[in-house]
């Protein structure tokens, strides 16, 4: 009980705390109004809406500083990303299905924003994120940054239908002879589609483009080989007769996981989905005695387990940074655990086979350069006779385990 408030605790603790090295301050730049360019270190949160401002030092031992849009006419930080400020008309209209308007036409606002550059080159691909907004944007030439056009409306007969005037923008400005009408029907209004769209036609003009979406792309899957050491125990209870009831005692059983990890592409990485195939062991032959019912006579048994399972942990991890080498992560999951030919035997020749429920796991650990790890587990109790209507026990384990990413 004292190990399990001990880790709850240190779970609370680094949940609510306003920790700073989740963000790095990563070498970057800014352009002031007065066309002066500045290397400096911004703060690199992985912004999920365009921002208005951002955080900047001028070296590691400098104060940080906030710069605004009123302030910066570009900025980005380097092999990573690029905001650029411009005065732009911007449609606004909602794009969910219970407030679209009847109007096919967009509503322009003449807006003063930080757009993201996703394609550099001879034509410019840009994008703009806002809460349950998204609009592209595009130039060529360095001409005037126009929105490409794409909205729903509803039709006077109830239909909802798509302005998708975008692919005539498409075609009538960035015409190339490798790029047919019928490519540029296909394309959807996605951010992968257009990037990838802006690329070819950069490349058809000869221009090397600068695909900012390229070069974020990271490693999103690791595989993890995952041995480790389980601390675990188990009790057995059965209230009618109480002559089962039985403590078999905490144990060191080992234990053997692959983990499969997927990285969230957005926030900075984050945050993961994880699936863990373990097996594990666990197995006692206490010697208790007791007062069987009422007597007065002591009697000695001798009850064994053998619990042999595969457990499914699938769950979810965040991470938090401490440099580029090396973070902390925190993880919950849910546990489906499969026994294979798992029971108890009493001393009277009684065997009860194990079929368990599902629990709840919690962990916390550390990762070096993206390659070797360790995590402390703790996992919840466990009903291990679930389709035993008069028995009842409780399993958990702690887990110390340590990984090494192969791929």
């Amino acid at each position: 009980m004292k190990i399990k408030k001990q880790l709850l605790f240190l779970l609370i603790t680094i949940l609510s705390l306003n920790c700073y090295s989740q963000i790095t301050f990563e070498k970057g730049y800014y352009i002031n109004n007065s066309n002066q360019k500045v290397d400096c270190l911004i703060k690199n949160i992985d912004w999920r809406k365009n921002p208005t401002e951002f955080e900047y030092k001028l070296s590691d031992k400098t104060e940080r500083k906030a710069l605004t849009i009123n302030s910066v006419k570009e900025f980005g930080i380097y092999n990573i990303s690029k905001y650029i400020r411009d005065s732009v008309n911007i449609d606004r209209s909602r794009t969910s299905l219970n407030d679209l308007s009847n109007d096919k036409h967009p509503i322009f606002k003449k807006e003063q924003l930080f757009l993201k550059e996703l394609v550099g080159g001879k034509a410019n691909l840009y994008l703009y994120e806002d809460i349950n907004l998204k609009r592209f944007f595009y130039n060529k030439d360095s001409f005037n940054i126009k929105q490409l056009i794409h909205k729903g409306y509803i039709t006077s007969e109830n239909k909802i239908k798509q302005n998708n005037s975008f692919k005539y923008q498409l075609w009538n400005d960035l015409r190339c002879e490798n790029i047919t009408m019928k490519e540029i029907g296909k394309i959807d209004y996605e951010k992968n589609e257009l990037v990838n769209f802006f690329v070819k036609y950069n490349v058809c003009n000869n221009t090397e483009p600068i695909n900012y979406e390229e070069k974020q792309t990271k490693h999103l899957f690791n595989l993890t080989l995952r041995p480790g050491i389980n601390y675990s125990s188990l009790v057995v209870e059965n209230p009618p007769s109480g002559y089962y009831d039985t403590d078999f005692g905490s144990k060191l059983g080992f234990r053997f996981g692959v983990e499969f990890e997927l990285i969230m592409p957005f926030n900075k990485n984050k945050w993961a989905i994880i699936f863990e195939p373990t097996y594990q062991f666990y197995k006692s032959e206490p010697e208790i005695r007791i007062y069987p019912n009422s007597t007065v006579l002591l009697r000695k048994r001798y009850p064994k387990v053998e619990y042999k399972s595969i457990e499914l942990p699938l769950g979810i991890r965040q991470y938090f940074f401490l440099n580029n080498n090396s973070k902390i992560f925190i993880n919950g999951s849910f546990i489906m655990d499969i026994p294979i030919n798992s029971k108890i035997v009493f001393e009277n020749g009684r065997e009860l086979e194990i079929n368990s429920a599902l629990n709840l796991a919690f962990g916390i650990g550390y990762k070096h350069n993206d390659k070797y790890n360790l995590e402390l587990r703790y996992q919840l109790s466990r009903n291990s006779f679930e389709k035993e209507s008069n028995w009842s026990s409780d399993y958990h384990a702690i887990s110390l385990i340590f990984g090494y990413t192969i791929f």
